[in-house]
């Protein structure tokens, strides 16, 4: 991980000034195109191109179990992590329509199912272990395990760029994941736990109670054993967290290494996001959020970012959904800035020179670069 986080580094300044000074003279009034502008300006400094492209995408799953469930944080059972990663193999899940739709290149990674998925075909095996402890009574993985979760998702964002792919959209499966997930931004953001615990998969008012005092639980042992706070990532990480949000938080890191943008989706994925931007800020210039989920502690890590989602959809299906319905608007703000003609290409005559940018952003006011 340390090579990794050696190759990070902020956006081009150059090339989102070569973009910036195409984009002020195509054929709309400056700023008419409100955030996309500001998308594409970020997604130049990005990848340190003035033309920027995501395509083609990789659609990243990463699957994994949580011994929390054991406490009945879910309304699913256990068991239908492995049967979602049959599913997902299968081609029959949301992510899989959503994929196609796209033309992206799907993946789905064992990070640590309880079952592994040797025999599935389209499923890579990348194991650290068979599911985490429960954090409502112990750790979730040993500290070298949580390392070994980071590299799992550097590996695949590496595979995914040997096969051309320009952008990442990170997804996830694991029952319970939530509740892994509510604990390590509770812990990484200082928030009370009851802000941020949701419904999950679809909890009544009585299992939703349940599931915070299972989390508040978590939270008191993990700032017991670590001095109160969230202070070291890896070690919140290993305390309270799951395998696949610790591969996901490693891809975040991986894809910022090679210039990769990366669209985050929902409240896990977000999560992710945030553990990955407290191992090293500059991974946030990097990151894309494609929506706002139903999921009540999303719109706190939001903010904890200070992220402006493109969608707000009512989605709270994780597996990466959002993020692929994102992607067709960050596609378009690309192809807008390479395909719309010019003034002068196009004949048209030019506005005042000094006129206002109507809605137009501030540099640096962008998606990536902490909107």
């Amino acid at each position: 991980m340390t090579a990794v986080l050696a190759q990070l580094s902020f956006l081009d300044a150059d090339a989102r000034h070569k973009a910036r000074a195409h984009l002020d003279v195509l054929t709309k009034p400056p700023g008419s195109l409100g955030r996309l502008e500001t998308l594409v300006l970020d997604l130049a400094g990005m990848t340190a191109t003035s033309f920027p492209r995501v395509d083609p995408p990789a659609v990243i799953v990463f699957a994994a179990d949580h011994g929390v469930a054991a406490e009945g944080v879910s309304a699913f059972p256990q068991e239908v992590t492995a049967q979602m990663v049959a599913n997902f193999s299968a081609g029959g899940a949301a992510i899989n329509v959503f994929a196609r739709s796209i033309d992206a290149h799907l993946e789905v990674v064992d990070v640590g199912v309880l079952t592994a998925c040797e025999s599935l075909p389209g499923v890579v095996v990348d194991r650290v272990r068979a599911g985490t402890g429960n954090i409502a009574r112990e750790d979730a993985m040993t500290l070298a395990e949580a390392e070994d979760c980071l590299m799992v998702g550097v590996r695949a964002v590496e595979r995914a760029v040997n096969q051309g792919c320009q952008s990442l959209i990170l997804g996830e499966m694991g029952i319970a994941n939530t509740s892994a997930s509510s604990a390590l931004l509770a812990v990484l953001a200082e928030l009370p736990v009851n802000d941020v615990v949701g419904r999950g998969t679809g909890l009544d008012d009585r299992r939703l109670a349940h599931k915070r005092e299972v989390i508040k639980a978590a939270v008191t042992r993990c700032q017991n054993d670590h001095n109160g706070s969230g202070a070291d990532p890896l070690e919140t990480l290993a305390s309270v967290g799951g395998l696949e949000i610790g591969a996901i938080a490693g891809a975040c890191l991986g894809a910022a290494a090679l210039r990769r943008p990366v669209l985050v989706d929902g409240f896990i994925a977000t999560v992710a996001a945030l553990l990955a931007c407290r191992l090293d800020l500059r991974v946030r210039e990097y990151l894309v959020f494609g929506h706002r989920s139903e999921e009540s502690g999303h719109r706190l890590a939001l903010e904890v970012l200070g992220a402006h989602p493109l969608l707000d959809l009512g989605l709270r299906l994780g597996e990466g959904s959002g993020a692929a319905l994102a992607y067709p608007l960050v596609a378009s703000a690309c192809a807008m800035l390479s395909d719309m003609a010019t003034f002068d290409s196009a004949g048209v005559e030019a506005g005042v020179a000094g006129v206002a940018r109507d809605g137009a952003a501030p540099e640096g006011d962008g998606v990536g670069g902490g909107e």
